[in-house]
């Protein structure tokens, strides 16, 4: 009973001291060396093999990047305005027995100087400014956090704001002030449009007067320039006449009283407010002056064939 006890004892034994001597690291990780409790070396990722009871492991340290969250709290800018802020940071150890043996509780320690520098940060800013220049703040918080850490063989890769809550009563007041600035650029860019409707309208008044008084010149000319024409006719005519009564063919009168006389009648007939015309009218000197005028053309087709010798040629009847 003894001898089996014993035999079970260095099993246990042969065990143990296997796995103290048999260390296997796995990937993403270094492990101290602490001999008596004082560090010697790292081991990276792989199979090693400590002497037991010398040699033991003292910090298991993760070397891929970390993500840590950084709690809400309350900051207050320089305007006196309170506000929420949160954030998170991603940071690499670099160097294991630095993170392991230069300071306690590595997470602890960069979250408190996380929010340490945020609060410098938006301290230092009013409200608008922390509200829209967050790219800023983070580099502020990243380079003094960085070079805060560097000792501790990290490296602070990066540091958001996720979010910057200002008290619901500045956003209720922002949301207004927002409101009215977009009616007041509303309300300009309306009267804007009225007033380029209304210089547009002005310029086509301009160019529609501009062309209807060309127009009415135009047409002042073409009927001047018509009874010039008439004007002339009618002197040519008056010229004809003269000259038939000055060689002693007295119809021309008649023709020349008959044609002014119908053209008279004519325009009182055609007149607008008459629908109606009785006038009296002595039919013997319509009927003399039409007589001249069939005289006139009589001499007119004499003259004519007297002047080209040519006899006129006879009816059959």
């Amino acid at each position: 009973m003894g001898a089996s006890f014993l035999a079970m004892v260095l099993v246990v034994a042969g065990v143990v001291l296997l796995f103290k001597t048999v260390r296997m690291v796995p990937q993403g990780y270094q492990w101290t060396v602490e001999r008596f409790g004082r560090y010697t070396h790292t081991m990276d990722p792989g199979l090693h093999f400590l002497v037991p009871v010398i040699y033991g492991v003292g910090r298991k340290i993760n070397m891929m990047e970390q993500v840590l969250e950084v709690p809400s709290q309350d900051v207050i800018t320089k305007d006196n305005a309170v506000v929420k802020v949160d954030g998170i940071v991603f940071f690499q150890v670099q160097d294991a027995a630095k993170a392991a043996y230069e300071v306690a509780q590595l997470e602890v320690a960069i979250l408190n100087l996380v929010m340490t520098n945020i609060r410098t940060a938006i301290g230092s800013m009013d409200l608008d400014e922390s509200l829209s220049k967050r790219d800023e703040i983070n580099t502020k918080v990243l380079n003094a956090v960085d070079a805060a850490t560097h000792p501790w063989g990290l490296k602070v890769n990066r540091i958001e704001l996720k979010d910057i809550q200002p008290p619901r009563d500045l956003v209720d007041s922002m949301a207004r002030q927002m409101k009215a600035e977009r009616e007041k650029r509303a309300n300009i860019l309306e009267a804007e449009g009225h007033r380029q409707s209304e210089i547009l309208r002005a310029e086509g008044d301009k160019q529609a007067a501009i062309l209807e008084a060309e127009g009415k010149r135009e047409a002042a000319y073409r009927e001047a320039e018509a009874r010039e024409r008439l004007a002339e006719a009618e002197a040519k005519a008056t010229q004809l006449v003269s000259d038939a009564i000055a060689a002693g063919n007295v119809q021309a009168i008649n023709y020349f009283v008959a044609q002014k006389y119908i053209e008279a009648f004519k325009s009182l007939a055609e007149a607008p407010n008459q629908k109606f015309v009785m006038m009296p009218m002595e039919s013997s000197g319509v009927i003399g002056s039409i007589a001249g005028i069939a005289e006139l053309a009589k001499d007119a087709l004499a003259q004519q064939q007297a002047a080209s010798n040519v006899r006129p040629p006879r009816s059959g009847g």
